[in-house]
């Protein structure tokens, strides 16, 4: 089942299921008018909304309308909690030798922060940024969306709490990122308001792809109409129930909680590049001593996007390009 959230001018939109092929959507006030009404009631609402989903990819639901990703939010506009994780352990690994990090970790523990879920910002919008200054990144990701997960919780039972699946650019400020680290404690303004693709997806939508609590496949990207890279999620080192049994350990996450992949990143890097900027320049720097590639300038503009292995689009596309932010 794919499921997005329309502007309505209210701060959590308006819900709608989408066809899978992405080209018809209907609104569903009579199921549920949010999809954090929805995630809230799911046991009873989800046959609902998938009745009518099957209906809509048979054509046979009357009020449907064409689907305009450019009118979406992403799917949950605001969340109780996103966390983000650093699960492809390749990623840190580049990022340690170019850049001689010190990070004192356990490659048995997972790495995750606390980010900012009260503001996140719509696929096809322009997206603000203070100044260049600040070194504007992007990083290519997947999350899921959860129900309630009880404090302590399991691998093995973590995956049931799995409902959605979502596409994200999680915006980085690389001008803040390695001094807040330093301190002890996550990133703050190093991490400004995250962006999802405008559908989220139920796991069955993503059929053999979806193995052992991983999306195994090619997360398309693109940087001003070039393509920067196409890794690949096979290789997460840590699977989503890991990482929701490492979040829930000494603590119970409600419905509605946002759990992310971290940057997607493969060891073949030489052909099938990256999914951020830092991990080329670490890369760049690694193979030639020095990093050639610019952070983002205003103006520039990114694509992500996810296709199956019918080639149909999955979540839809994030499209959005940098400005500069008006003064408050």
């Amino acid at each position: 089942m794919k499921l997005a959230t329309l502007k309505n001018g209210k701060r959590d939109g308006q819900l709608v299921i989408v066809s899978r092929d992405l080209s018809q959507a209907v609104v569903v006030n009579d199921i549920a008018l949010t999809l954090q009404e929805a995630l809230e009631d799911w046991d009873r609402v989800e046959p609902l909304l998938k009745q009518k989903y099957n209906a809509l990819n048979k054509k046979n639901v009357s009020e449907a309308f064409d689907f305009d990703q450019t009118k979406a939010m992403s799917p949950l506009p605001r969340s109780y909690q996103w966390a983000d994780a650093s699960s492809f352990l390749n990623h840190g690994k580049l990022m340690e030798q170019a850049f001689n990090l010190d990070i004192k970790k356990d490659e048995n523990v997972p790495i995750i922060y606390q980010g900012s879920g009260d503001d996140f910002f719509a696929p096809y919008d322009d997206y603000p940024v203070p100044g260049e200054e600040h070194l504007i990144d992007f990083e290519g990701e997947v999350a899921v969306i959860l129900d309630d997960v009880p404090m302590g919780v399991k691998a093995e039972q973590a995956g049931k709490h799995i409902k959605l699946l979502m596409l994200l650019n999680d915006v980085s400020l690389r001008a803040h990122l390695f001094k807040e680290v330093s301190i002890g404690f996550g990133p703050l303004r190093a991490k400004p308001s995250t962006v999802f693709a405008p559908v989220a997806v139920t796991p069955d939508e993503l059929g053999e792809s979806w193995e052992n609590g991983r999306v195994k496949l090619d997360l398309h990207v693109e940087c001003n109409e070039k393509v920067f890279g196409h890794p690949n999620g096979a290789e997460m080192d840590f699977s989503f129930p890991e990482l929701i049994m490492h979040l829930a350990r000494t603590r119970n996450l409600k419905t509605g909680t946002i759990l992310g992949s971290g940057t997607f990143s493969n060891q073949n890097y030489k052909e099938v590049g990256s999914a951020c900027l830092a991990e080329k320049r670490a890369i760049e720097i690694l193979e030639t001593g020095e990093a050639k590639t610019e952070f983002l300038k205003f103006g520039d503009q990114l694509k992500f996007e996810m296709f199956d292995l019918s080639g149909q689009s999955i979540f839809g596309a994030i499209k959005h390009k940098f400005v500069a932010a008006e003064a408050p």
